[in-house]
């Protein structure tokens, strides 16, 4: 077989079992079966369970931002677009988080702490690269003054999942991030 199509098949299958199960139910041995490939195959393109959810994960933000980016009016005010657009990427990621993997299991786990990082670097990553190639940001606005701002925002957003109890702490840390926090970073990028 095709080595995209197995990874596709093993991610199509890791998405519906997911759902169906939730993450920390499904096991590898089970999406195996599931995918009708042997578990080593599924090791041979995921080192981890983790992986397999962060490759879902992430290629649902990059649709997402794409989507985001397109129906985000952008009406010559690069300060409000650029508000906007991180406020609803930061929402999605957390939402993203929240169902598919619950904040209180990373938390608690080792393992998922080290997802977690190279979840938030893989997201800065997407984020920058994809506002850099959108053409209103990329000539309005510096690249070092939008990692500022990409990073600032991830590193908020991030511990969001480490201080708040309850979901309306999680309301209300995005509604302090939204009205006193955010328009000061993103008026230094676009100044």
């Amino acid at each position: 077989m095709e080595p995209d199509y197995i990874i596709e098949s093993i991610k199509r299958t890791a998405r519906e079992l997911f759902r169906q199960n939730g993450y920390h139910k499904t096991s590898v041995n089970t999406l195996a079966k599931k995918a009708k490939i042997a578990k080593a195959t599924v090791y041979k393109y995921f080192d981890s369970k983790e992986m397999i959810l962060h490759a879902i994960l992430m290629d649902y933000l990059r649709a997402s931002l794409q989507d985001i980016l397109k129906t985000t009016k952008y009406e010559d005010d690069m300060a409000s677009f650029l508000a906007s657009t991180i406020l609803r990427v930061s929402r999605l990621t957390y939402t993203a988080c929240n169902e598919l993997i619950g904040w209180e299991f990373i938390r608690e786990s080792a393992n998922a702490q080290e997802y977690l990082k190279t979840l938030s670097e893989d997201l800065e990553f997407l984020l920058l690269s994809t506002f850099i190639q959108n053409e209103k940001i990329n000539e309005a606005v510096n690249e070092e003054k939008l990692t500022f701002l990409i990073k600032s925002s991830k590193s908020i957003v991030f511990s969001f999942a480490f201080t708040a109890v309850s979901d309306a702490d999680v309301r209300k840390n995005f509604i302090s991030f939204q009205k006193e926090i955010l328009p000061y970073l993103v008026q230094a990028t676009v100044q």
